[in-house]
């Protein structure tokens, strides 16, 4: 867009950010835009805060939210006003608008988010904190950040949210933890109180609060390392399973990078897809197994890994891969030389995506050698070998070799036939 019409657009919508003092924590401009608004849309809480303002039409959010997102955008041109709490472009709906609207159509007033004023309640800086929202969110997210000595802010969903966040940390090994409830921030109720994890019996809790924890690990605490390669006692597996040195190797072949998807075939105990998303928020992770039983202990594990997003489709390659969305990286850890398998993860990775392969097998070792003859990349041979009792003695037991073809896909698709 150049400069003349650039100077077209004007701002028709504004967020106005609001905090639990209501219309005395607003500045005159934001009060000005309310009052001059037609439309006002926020949550109920939000427009009874606001309402000796509102002269314009008052609409509450619909269910889904989406019915509101259109409805907003149907009022382009009107003066406008969306009702937030807090920061809007921090886990609110400013994020959601703005994939929807030009940032030069609209206008953001901002208040104190929740987070910035529990670290001045707490005296925490804020870069060292983890700051966390679980609202509406599996408080699972919460277990990878879990190590002593760390902060962390946490937005929970309602007034139970506290007592889950305590029973959670309790049930893994973190029940010394200092947990800080803070109600109802910025407004007359507002309610600080400290509480052990493993004694929480706070009970009135306020429905918007957020809860500090000073975490404490106990001898048993889960805690999982930021490394790749966890230690293969942490999953639940039947030894269907990417052992851990082997699974270092196969992630820092794959090359996780900013909310890439993964696809993992064959997923066994889903350790390569859980590992995979554990590297970044942003990633994202499909697991692929044909046996049911593995398929509900990898949701198992997933959940106890603190990535409940990871998405699980039972079935078996190719056929279960349709419909799924294109990947940036592929690992094939099982099954690779069925009929059909190779062929279909090739044509569907991306240009310029990453595969990785690991063969145990004759077969599979025999198919990663032919593809690696015709297409080129990487091909390693992985042999490994543990201390283990020999009689009285000590010797090494060596595990079955293996052989690991890592590819990239050109960035120009060929009509190259992928067989």
């Amino acid at each position: 867009m150049d400069d003349a019409e650039t100077r077209l657009v004007a701002p028709w919508l504004t967020l106005v950010g609001l905090g639990e003092d209501g219309l005395a924590g607003l500045g005159d401009e934001a009060k000005r835009r309310i009052a001059m608004a037609e439309l006002v849309f926020g949550g109920s809480r939000h427009l009874a805060l606001a309402g000796p303002l509102i002269q314009g039409t008052a609409q509450a959010w619909l269910s889904p939210f989406s019915r509101s997102v259109e409805a907003v955008l149907a009022a382009r041109g009107r003066r406008v006003v969306v009702l937030a709490s807090g920061d809007p472009f921090l886990y609110g709906v400013g994020a959601t608008l703005s994939a929807h609207v030009d940032t030069r159509e609209m206008h953001t007033i901002p208040a104190p988010s929740a987070f910035s004023l529990a670290a001045a309640r707490l005296g925490w800086p804020l870069q060292e904190t983890t700051c966390l929202s679980l609202h509406g969110r599996p408080l699972d997210l919460l277990r990878p950040h879990l190590h002593p000595g760390r902060r962390i802010l946490a937005l929970t969903s309602d007034e139970k949210g506290p007592a889950e966040l305590a029973r959670l940390l309790s049930a893994i090994g973190f029940g010394g933890s200092r947990l800080t409830v803070l109600e109802a921030l910025g407004g007359a109720r507002e309610r600080i109180t400290r509480h052990r994890a493993a004694e929480f019996a706070l009970e009135d809790v306020a429905a918007l609060n957020l809860c500090a924890i000073e975490v404490v690990a106990g001898p048993d605490a889960r805690i999982l390392p930021f490394t790749p390669g966890l230690p293969d006692h942490l999953f639940a597996h039947d030894g269907q399973i990417t052992k851990q040195a082997v699974r270092a190797l196969t992630l820092s072949a794959l090359g996780p990078r900013h909310r890439e998807l993964l696809w993992d075939v064959g997923a066994g105990s889903g350790s390569i897809a859980i590992e995979w998303m554990l590297a970044d928020p942003s990633l994202r992770a499909v697991a692929i197994e044909a046996d049911a039983v593995r398929a509900e202990r990898i949701g198992e594990n997933a959940r106890a890994f603190g990535v409940p997003g990871l998405q699980i489709v039972p079935g078996t390659a190719p056929e279960a891969l349709g419909g799924l969305a294109r990947p940036d990286a592929i690992f094939i850890g099982g099954g690779g030389s069925v009929a059909g398998v190779m062929p279909a993860v090739l044509d569907a990775l991306r240009p310029g995506g990453r595969l990785v392969a690991n063969a145990v097998t004759l077969e599979m070792e025999r198919v990663l050698l032919d593809h690696h003859a015709r297409l080129g990349g990487a091909l390693t041979r992985i042999a490994l070998a543990s201390a283990a009792p020999v009689g009285g003695m000590t010797g090494w037991r060596p595990a079955m070799p293996i052989t690991q073809w890592v590819w990239t896909k050109p960035e120009q698709e060929t009509e190259t036939i992928w067989v």
